[in-house]
């Protein structure tokens, strides 16, 4: 889990671009520049970014705002680490237009420079002085990578924040709307398998120094507010970080759960499944109550944890599978 790792370890210390059409033209095309009144925008910092009209080049570091920007009918034309989006997100897939603009914490100023860029989607994972070298040159508007209070809220905020300043607030309603029934669809499925109220444990781990280190989704992240929206219970007992609900384990710390649905997100393509290489004849994982029952799944690969409204329905879905298998 080298990729997630390094974003929530930033955090911690939004792809269709040009809004309305889904075109992308060649940089500097004098076309391809914001039209009509000027937007005001209010980001997750409370500033107000004023945009001359919606903005057509947007560029994003981190993948829920790449996400989010796709959903939208929104092609960026910068975005950190495309590989590992490609590796990461499945829900909303990049064309070949898209410029890598470096990493998530610290992207490349020279490329950010030749973008001409109407906009920067950014987090709150910049390297400490990036927010400000880049928000001299180029308009930026901050979103949250999660907030533990209200997951699903925080989530929609960010999408609702960068439709406004590209000019795809009908798209994002239905978005939202279709989340709704998505989620509605979901607990009728629990229901239906008999499993309302049924204490699931999701997590993900991986591998350092030889050690496998667990990621219990505690209460506050999106994944398992998902799972709790569609009628599932969260089986972590210990409380997760403030922002993305996500505590620290190693397979003694797994003991505490019991016989639960244990649910896990693993990558052969970063990172591999450390419970079934690393931890495969190791005692103590062999003798929990939920592996000795088989009730252990992997979910598929490519299933973004804190992405959008898309990456959540494909979560409801790998959920209701899970359920079914």
């Amino acid at each position: 889990m080298r990729t997630t790792r390094v974003i929530i370890g930033l955090s911690m210390a939004a792809a269709l671009f040009a809004a309305g059409c889904g075109t992308t033209e060649e940089a500097g095309a004098s076309d391809d520049k914001p039209g009509g009144d000027p937007i005001t925008v209010t980001d997750s910092r409370g500033k107000e970014v004023t945009l001359d009209g919606p903005a057509k080049r947007v560029a994003a570091t981190e993948w829920n705002g790449v996400e989010h920007l796709v959903s939208l009918g929104v092609m960026p034309v910068g975005v950190s680490d495309i590989k590992g989006y490609g590796q990461w997100v499945s829900a909303m897939k990049l064309d070949d237009t898209p410029k890598d603009i470096g990493t998530r914490g610290e992207p490349s100023m020279d490329t950010l420079g030749s973008l001409d860029l109407d906009l920067l989607v950014v987090t709150d994972s910049l390297v400490e002085g990036a927010l400000e070298q880049i928000e001299a040159k180029i308009p930026v508007i901050v979103i949250v990578g999660n907030d533990a209070k209200d997951s699903i809220g925080s989530m929609f905020t960010s999408l609702d924040t960068i439709a406004k300043a590209t000019g795809t607030e009908d798209r994002a309603a239905q978005l939202k709307s279709d989340f709704d029934a998505k989620l509605a669809d979901g607990k009728a499925a629990v229901e239906k398998a008999g499993a309302t109220g049924d204490k699931v444990a999701f997590s993900d781990a991986y591998v350092e120094a030889g050690s496998v280190n667990i990621r219990p989704f505690a209460k506050g992240s999106l994944v398992a507010d998902v799972f709790v929206k569609m009628g599932l219970a969260n089986a972590w007992p210990m409380a997760g970080d403030e922002v993305y609900g996500l505590a620290q384990a190693d397979v003694e710390g797994l003991t505490v759960l019991g016989d639960v649905r244990f649910w896990y997100m693993a990558n052969t393509a970063d990172g591999g499944d450390p419970y079934t290489a690393e931890l495969a004849e190791n005692a103590i994982w062999k003798n929990l109550p939920f592996v000795k029952s088989g009730n252990v799944h992997r979910f598929p690969d490519s299933l973004w944890q804190f992405g959008g409204p898309l990456s959540m329905a494909q979560y409801v879905d790998a959920a209701v599978d899970a359920l079914n298998a």
